[in-house]
């Protein structure tokens, strides 16, 4: 009997909602009280937190691929209800149940956000048979690459630089492997995966474009279980246990590849190959108490005959304790260590080039749940960063190369948050926010100076820009301030439900993000080194705004997502022509400072159940800017005209599907269409000594070719009603199915037997056809 008495007593049911089989939590769950219609959702660790009158009510909670749990509680009491949720299947596709399907959330004051299970990457077909997560979001709308074999991805118009890949909630300096041809991340090892393109939460920070949010498996701590798989260029093991039972756990995920292998047996001295490895250890102290120690260690390694290599990736260790103050008051603390290392030995030059970036970063976050109507989110986080941008040292002693040090660079960035979910009456909720954050760029450090304080200078002769001559320098001691900044970021979001299935939402974001990735691709690439803002690179700052309809339709069987999006972006450098950006210790001589924008729509439409399912995303959209001159007397870049970026794509669509054959056959497929990318033609030539030298127009005016390809996939599980023991199953797939010669690049040179000026175009990948066993026991 429900107690509609305004003075009644509250009382609060909370938990944990978790895996029956595993114990692993399950991030976002879905609760839902029947006779109120309230409705919360389970946080990062799997927790929740009801408040209701004393009375008795119906629990339901839902999570996709899992059966919806239900049970009547009597709550005259504070309670402390942990759910164990059981699957829907055991197999190892992870089939989903119909019952429980994907749908857009109506309620939630949630937008631009964009979540994959790990079943969904894993049905995608990729290129040489690896699930990827990485070109698994590339099928999501907004989302684009710079073409085949680029690292790294773009959101809504903005540079790969400009998104927040966090790992367990480390950063990720570079999210791939053979130059990108595989992501860094192991689909095996994943528990959960968003994509933040807008409407970014108060608690994230430092980037301006998105967020990329992966939590690792926690491991299995009732029994031990392994998983792997075999293909043509790699293979993968994962082993999880408990370490004590039903109270710790571990996770160890590996992945190696060994094409080199077959090159050296056909007497080839070149390689190129990678490996990784996932670790995780839990530990529940009590149920109020809980540690986690979670790591990942990548490498990779690219030769050429003996006289190039290079070796770079990722390592990061983040130690956390998740701590319960009360039935409303959670808490995370973590302390996070994060590094990107590249090395590079030329040894017909002579030398070694060491170069990266560590950061060290500590976090305290809280989640209060005041009332069903009031949540609030606050926190603070430091992160110190230390930058090397390159250390070079002689190979042998008879190298002519003198050992140098580029000078180190170090900074701060503190920053504090709060924010709050609140719901106004049965139709609004809002989300509003504000993070406050602050970055100094510390010394040691020699600076040069400029006069009138620019470190560029245009020739009015020559009507090109030109490096500064300094006009002397000024020493900082370690730990005093070069130069120092701080935003004010807020944000805000608000859902207006429209009826049970459909609604109207919008958002803005400003962000600030203080580091400057100096890169003379499009694409990020290994050698790529991060910098701080300081005098001369001032941060970053975003503003931006959406607005959208989301939709459910015939029962939640599809539903259909429509955004605009507008931003605006300050101090966004560009490079000077010519610009010489490798062992440059002076940056500011070579780049210019502008703003940018991008806009656009992007409609996504999903079939959620059914033996065919699937989405089409379709994104139109442009990214612009703008490189004014500092006055009068200067024309900037492109005339100061407003110019399209490296990663404009006018058009962006994607279709993604998948088909339950029957109980042993699952078929996949992906189609990719996008406009090609923006590049600068020679508009003509000049010949100077009988060599003829190209000249070029405006910068980014010409584009390459279309970019598209079709790949597919075929699952057979031989055994698709076994529960226990050695499970397995066959992934057949076929990328760029109709051989498409995409262009990642085209250059211009001079025919050396006709002398004719002629165009040659850089493909990376025709079709590839690939297999992988898979296996779990």
């Amino acid at each position: 009997m429900l107690c509609h008495d305004a003075f009644a007593q509250q009382f609060t049911i909370s938990g944990t909602i978790s895996d029956q089989n595993t114990n692993e939590t399950l991030i976002g769950a879905s609760i839902f009280i029947v006779e109120t219609k309230t409705a919360v959702l389970a946080n990062e660790y799997g927790f929740y937190s009801v408040t209701l009158p004393k009375g008795t009510y119906t629990l339901k909670i839902s999570y996709l691929g899992f059966v919806d749990f239900s049970e009547t509680v009597i709550l005259d009491q504070n309670i402390r209800k942990n759910v164990a949720m059981s699957g829907s299947s055991q197999q190892l596709n992870e089939v989903i149940v119909d019952s429980n399907t994907p749908r857009a959330n109506i309620r939630k004051p949630e937008m631009s956000v964009n979540k994959l299970t790990v079943a969904e990457i894993k049905k995608m077909p990729v290129v040489m048979g690896e699930v990827d997560v990485l070109k698994s979001i590339l099928q999501l709308p907004g989302v684009t690459n710079a073409g085949e074999g680029s690292s790294g991805f773009n959101v809504r118009g903005g540079a790969a630089d400009q998104n927040l890949i966090l790992l367990d909630e480390a950063t990720m300096y570079n999210s791939s492997h053979l130059f990108g041809f595989f992501s860094v991340f192991n689909a095996d090892a994943i528990k959960d995966l968003k994509l933040y393109k807008g409407g970014i939460p108060a608690r994230f920070g430092g980037r301006v474009s998105s967020v990329l949010d992966i939590y690792q498996k926690e491991g299995n701590n009732k029994e031990f279980h392994a998983s792997g798989g075999i293909g043509v260029i790699s293979s993968r093991l994962l082993a999880e246990g408990p370490i004590v039972k039903e109270k710790g756990s571990f996770l160890v995920a590996g992945r190696a590849s060994y094409a080199h292998l077959f090159l050296k047996l056909a007497d080839n001295e070149n390689s190129a190959y990678f490996y990784d490895l996932n670790t995780k250890l839990s530990y529940a102290l009590n149920d109020n108490n809980k540690l986690f120690l979670s790591g990942y260690f990548g490498r990779d390694n690219f030769k050429i005959n003996e006289s190039f290599r290079n070796t770079y990736g990722n390592s990061v260790l983040n130690l956390r304790w998740n701590h319960l103050f009360s039935e409303k008051l959670f808490s995370n603390l973590s302390m996070i260590y994060s590094d990107y290392y590249y090395g590079l030995e030329l040894e017909y030059i002579g030398f070694n080039w060491d170069s990266g970036i560590k950061n060290f970063n500590f976090k305290y976050d809280f989640k209060h749940y005041l009332t069903n109507d009031l949540k609030l989110f606050y926190g603070l986080n430091a992160i110190y960063y230390d930058f090397n941008p390159g250390e070079i040292t002689p190979l042998g002693e008879d190298s002519a190369i003198n050992p140098k040090q580029l000078e180190k660079k170090y900074a701060v960035e503190p920053a504090l948050y709060i924010e709050a979910e609140q719901s106004l009456g049965k139709r609004v909720t809002v989300n509003y926010g504000l993070r406050y954050s602050l970055f100094y760029r510390m010394g040691s450090q020699i600076m040069n100076v400029y006069a009138d304080n620019r470190p560029v200078v245009f020739n009015q002769d020559l009507k090109i820009y030109e490096k500064a001559d300094p006009i002397g320098t000024r020493s900082y001691g370690r730990g005093e301030t070069i130069a120092d900044f701080n935003n004010l970021e807020p944000r805000a979001s608000v859902a207006f439900q429209i009826d049970e299935d459909q609604s109207v939402k919008a958002s803005y974001n400003r962000m600030a993000q203080y580091l400057h990735l100096i890169s003379n691709t499009s694409s990020p690439t290994p050698l790529d080194v991060w910098t701080p803002s300081d005098q001369y690179l001032k941060p970053q700052l975003l503003d931006q705004y959406a607005v959208g309809y989301f939709r459910n339709f015939s029962n939640d069987a599809y539903s259909l997502e429509a955004e605009v999006f507008y931003k605006t972006m300050k101090n966004r450098v560009d490079y000077i022509d010519g610009a010489d950006l490798i062992a440059n210790e002076a940056i500011e001589q070579v780049v210019l400072p502008g703003k940018a924008r991008a806009y656009g729509l992007e409609v996504l439409l999903r079939k959620n159940t059914g033996r065919l399912n699937g989405w089409i995303s379709y994104t139109l959209s442009r990214s612009e800017q703008q490189t004014p001159g500092r006055d009068a007397s200067e024309p900037g870049i492109n005339n100061g005209q407003w110019y399209k970026t490296g990663y404009d794509k006018l058009h962006n669509l994607a279709v993604t599907a998948s088909y339950d054959l029957n109980k042993k056959w699952t078929l996949g497929a992906n189609f990719a269409l996008q406009s090609g990318q923006p590049v600068t033609y020679p508009n003509g030539y000049y010949e100077y000594q009988g060599i003829h030298i190209p000249s070029y127009g405006l910068r980014n005016e010409n584009r390459l070719p279309a970019y598209h390809h079709l790949d597919v996939s075929a699952t057979y599980v031989p055994k698709p009603d076994k529960k226990k023991g050695w499970q397995s199953e066959w992934v057949f797939s076929v990328y760029n199915l109709y051989n498409r010669m995409n262009s990642a690049s085209i250059s211009f040179r001079q025919n050396e037997d006709t002398g004719q000026n002629e165009a040659v175009r850089l493909s990376i990948f025709g079709i590839i056809p690939s297999v992988t066993y898979n296996f779990k026991f």
